[in-house]
């Protein structure tokens, strides 16, 4: 497919990058340490950290580590939410020589004893509100020898911190009992670490910086191995394509999503700690009125976010109140975003919100949309420098121009395979090199990428695809909705027919309505044939709503579902 996305480029953006300039995300750390030592790098709760002390924390950290007696490359868990410590944690552990396992904190016993076991974790930094979690795991994880444990405050102020983490432990009762003899605390290890030597690690781009557990283009939980040479080149392709809105050190970032998710890492933690910004790191995002008061207080000029996100903070009745002068970028991923939630973005702020579209095993960033772009176009943009699509079929043939294949994806950016599972992972490479993603796009004359579901996802009714995006997008439209998931349900007759499950933003909306709405919009076979109305819809850890989910048959129970809602269409 030739690169006809080139013409659609900003003016100033590369065709290519180059990857050589720098060996290691190390490199790319310690060089943005030295130039912006003295500037915020990182501020949560009313505690700030500057370039130099997260560079003076994390050497001390990753010293502590190497006393420990692991091997370079050895894989340590990370396991907590957005706090001052998740930033020096990773960066001290890439520092030593590890290996970052980014670990959901809110993971169940199996879950964490499956990525434990699965990575080889000998070490796990973990947030005393999730110990209790590590405390029940440890027997059936016989590799994981030191636990290190720290507590929300442990970065503040002296007087500030003690009082903080009493009230977190003692007042509110966020920390369950547990106990592990063995387990040494965060701040222990830091003074330690102070007095120890760290030593030199070479580092280059074929050595391993993360493990990013993911269900992947398979469905089955395994770790996409990315390199620091990833890394690097993704931090560098989205750089030079935010380059042209003028970025300097006087950014301040908003980071919502955990940075234990591949998007934030990238886009928040590292890339904008290569500009110099200050990150403001919101530790619960679920609770949406702190988070819109903590922004108000800044003059933040990046927000990144999935659809449910911007569609959340848009019907939170402080929102409007935000002084949103100073924003530049309003960056949307993990999920398509919907051209409701986008038309209500820019009335409100005065400024667009742009659709990108990457993958955990991409690092993540595949295709942006051009940072001039001021309207919703539908489109997940153009392939990002140094970046090749291939929109191809069933049999791997590349298809034309306008028609629907699967996107395979070819760049530095692409991880070289799954940890421990050659075998996922020549499922995933075709025989040229792509990565096969899974996902059903097109592209158009001019370049630009439009995703149109999910390959897995897709809902074959009587023969007819149907790609349950186009039909969320088109409910997501009515006035009466707050959130769509819509899903493929088993029909003796057609195969599958479409549901639509939906969070009602109007108490009175009724199926019938959301039926004669879609009947304006669709063909009759997208059409959904049932409509049921939840207090909740099933989520990940980012807030991407879970198709899997809706259809397992034991969710109505767990969502506290009325069961007098589910009303099947006429």
């Amino acid at each position: 497919m030739d690169k006809r996305w080139f013409e659609q480029y900003q003016n100033g953006v590369p065709h290519e990058i180059d990857t050589s300039e720098y060996p290691s995300l190390v490199a790319l750390f310690k060089k943005s340490c030295s130039l912006h030592a003295k500037r915020v790098a990182y501020s949560s709760l009313g505690t700030d950290l500057t370039y130099a002390e997260v560079d003076d924390l994390s050497r001390n950290f990753a010293a502590y580590l190497q006393q420990l007696g692991l091997e370079k490359g050895a894989r340590i868990a990370i396991m907590m939410p957005n706090i001052l410590q998740y930033p020096v944690a990773i960066f001290a552990i890439l520092r030593a020589g590890y290996i970052v396992v980014n670990t959901n904190p809110l993971y169940t016993r199996d879950e964490l004893i499956h990525q434990m076991n699965d990575s080889g974790s000998e070490a796990i930094v973990v947030l005393a509100n999730f110990a209790h979690t590590v405390e029940k795991s440890l027997p059936s994880i016989p590799k994981l020898k030191h636990i290190i444990v720290t507590q929300i405050g442990d970065l503040f102020p002296t007087l500030k911190r003690v009082i903080f983490n009493a009230v977190i432990k003692y007042v509110k009762k966020l920390i369950p009992p547990f106990k592990i003899p063995h387990a040494v605390s965060f701040n222990y290890t830091l003074l330690e670490g102070k007095q120890a030597t760290l030593h030199h690690v070479e580092l280059n781009h074929d050595n391993i910086a993360f493990l990013q557990y993911t269900g992947g283009t398979t469905g089955v939980s395994k770790g996409a191995i990315l390199t620091h040479g990833n890394l690097v080149s993704n931090v560098l392709q989205a750089y030079s394509w935010i380059a042209p809105l003028k970025v300097t050190e006087q950014e301040i970032i908003v980071t919502a999503l955990p940075l234990y998710h591949i998007f934030s890492l990238t886009a928040n933690c590292l890339t904008f700690m290569k500009i110099g910004a200050k990150n403001i790191l919101i530790s619960n995002p679920r609770d949406v009125n702190h988070f819109v008061n903590e922004i108000k207080k800044s003059k933040f000029t990046v927000l990144t976010g999935v659809n449910t996100l911007y569609n959340t903070l848009l019907n939170h009745p402080k929102f409007k109140d935000v002084d949103f002068s100073h924003l530049k970028l309003s960056l949307s991923g993990g999920m398509a975003l919907q051209k409701s939630v986008s038309l209500r973005w820019v009335e409100t702020t005065k400024s667009p919100v742009l659709e990108a579209y990457g993958l955990t095993e991409t690092s993540p960033a595949v295709t942006i949309n051009p940072m001039y772009l001021k309207e919703y176009n539908g489109s997940i943009g153009l392939p990002l420098p140094s970046t090749d699509i291939s929109i191809r079929d069933d049999n791997g043939a590349e298809v034309p121009i306008g028609t629907s294949g699967e996107l395979c994806i070819k760049g530095p950016q692409v991880m070289p395979g799954y940890w421990n599972r050659p075998d996922e992972t020549a499922i995933v490479f075709t025989k040229d090199g792509y990565l096969k993603t899974g996902d059903i796009g097109r592209m158009d004359e001019e370049g630009y990428i439009f995703l149109v579901d999910r390959k897995k996802d897709m809902i074959v009714v009587s023969g007819f695809n149907v790609y349950p995006n186009e039909v969320e997008q088109i409910i997501g439209m009515h006035p009466g909705v707050l959130e769509i998931g819509v899903v493929g349900v088993f029909d003796e007759e057609s195969g599958e027919r479409v549901k639509a499950c939906i969070v009602r933003k109007d108490p009175a909306l009724t199926a019938e309505q959301v039926i004669a709405h879609c009947r304006e919009h669709l063909t009759a076979y997208k059409v959904p044939k049932l409509v049921e109305f939840f207090d909740e819809l099933p989520k990940t850890n980012v807030g991407k709503i879970m198709r899997r989910a809706l259809k397992e048959k034991d969710f109505d129970a767990r969502a506290q579902v009325n069961k007098a809602n589910l009303i099947p269409a006429s």
